[in-house]
């Protein structure tokens, strides 16, 4: 795209006043930017209201300085970084699958080296996941991605972080491909990380995957963004997978933008006590998939058989949950049966076993370090399945 073509489009895109759906309006009744500025009053007016054919007249406040921006971060492709893309209506590199949502982006902005690919599943969840929700999420996303499923999320703490490096993990040990193995959706300008402590993620996903945004370069972390870019989350999918939620959430919001769009929700099911599986309790109750493996979204989703499993072995095993051999081998364990899988105290613990205090801290102690059990916030412990 020539710079000219960049300014037109950002006037058009950021024109106060000028919302989304009546931009699609003036582009389907003119064809692109330059025809709707160079259209007369009486020809807009058809089309738009009077404050808005006034707004069009001129560029917006501060539309150098955005052009200036956007020029500059589009180049900077050119050290051998990633690619970056503005990708309009109508441009090869738009994702397909958003024009079939009812307000597709006018534009977006994306970086990285691999297009949207035709499959893809949204995993989404919790900031504050249990140990077991994030090796849930972690597990059913490498399991994706070795099928070849792009894994979809949103770049947060917690369950999207988990599910993309999953994604990540998965598509390296099947030896890539040429679609990206995992894409985030943000809610800020391209230049810009959040959180902060994701910047080494991000570059690996814009690697490795993909960024995407409908967000200006130079826009910050505003509260509003995120949960209208969770439509795209679940535009951008087959189906939501929500792997743990409160009530309410984000990965709510996600899951309803699916049911909207006709899309299928996936929930995991948790503890009765756990305050972060009350949001998929609920979504089980209104009617999203109960999975207990990825075979169960395949199968719904009527995917193929998968020609690669290394998640799972032969594809049968629950990812995220224990595997046969596994259960076999806990269940010798007394203390891990008294454990169960909901979060205990020590004082519950001893009441169950019987075992003495210092001796059970002793025991407890071995299975952390063998990974078999997590200390969690208030003195609480929880055991965990190895994927």
């Amino acid at each position: 795209m020539e710079r000219d073509e960049l300014a037109d489009w950002l006037r058009l895109t950021e024109t106060p006043g000028l919302g989304p759906v009546s931009v699609r309006r003036l582009l389907a009744a003119f064809g692109l930017p330059p025809a709707v500025f160079d259209a007369t009053d009486a020809a807009l007016g058809a089309v738009i209201g009077p404050a808005q054919v006034r707004a069009l007249r001129a560029p917006p406040l501060g539309h150098a300085a955005l052009v200036e921006a956007t020029w500059t971060w589009l180049q900077g492709a050119g050290d051998g970084g990633p690619a970056r893309r503005f990708a309009p209506l109508g441009d090869p590199a738009y994702p397909p699958a958003l024009l079939a949502m009812a307000d597709p982006p006018v534009a977006l902005y994306l970086m990285g080296n691999r297009l949207p690919p035709a499959t893809a599943i949204a995993i989404v969840g919790t900031r504050h996941p249990t140990p077991q929700g994030a090796q849930n999420a972690h597990a059913f996303a490498r399991h994706f991605a070795t099928e070849g499923l792009a894994v979809v999320s949103g770049l947060a703490l917690g369950i999207d972080a988990a599910a993309h490096e999953g994604a990540l993990e998965g598509a390296a040990a099947a030896g890539g491909g040429t679609g990206p193995a995992t894409i985030a959706v943000v809610g800020t300008g391209l230049d810009r990380v959040y959180p902060r402590r994701h910047l080494a993620l991000a570059r690996r996903i814009a690697a490795e995957g993909l960024l995407v945004s409908e967000y200006p370069i130079g826009t910050p972390p505003l509260a509003a963004n995120f949960p209208k870019r969770n439509r795209l989350i679940a535009g951008l999918s087959l189906g939501t997978l929500v792997v743990e939620a409160a009530q309410p959430s984000g990965s709510l919001i996600t899951a309803q933008c699916a049911v909207e769009q006709g899309k299928e929700v996936f929930a995991i099911p948790g503890s009765i006590h756990n305050p972060q599986s009350r949001g998929c309790h609920a979504l089980i109750r209104q009617g999203a998939k109960l999975v207990e493996s990825a075979q169960d979204v395949r199968e719904e989703l009527r995917l193929p058989a998968a020609t690669i499993s290394i998640a799972d072995g032969a594809g049968g095993t629950c990812a995220g949950g224990p595997k046969p051999s596994q259960i076999a081998a806990d269940g010798d364990d007394p203390l891990l049966d008294a454990l169960g899988w909901d979060v205990v105290g020590l004082d519950a613990l001893v009441a169950r076993t019987g075992i003495p205090t210092a001796e059970l801290q002793v025991r407890l102690l071995e299975l952390e370090l063998d990974d078999r059990v997590v200390r969690v916030a208030g003195g609480l412990f929880q055991r965990v399945a190895r994927a």
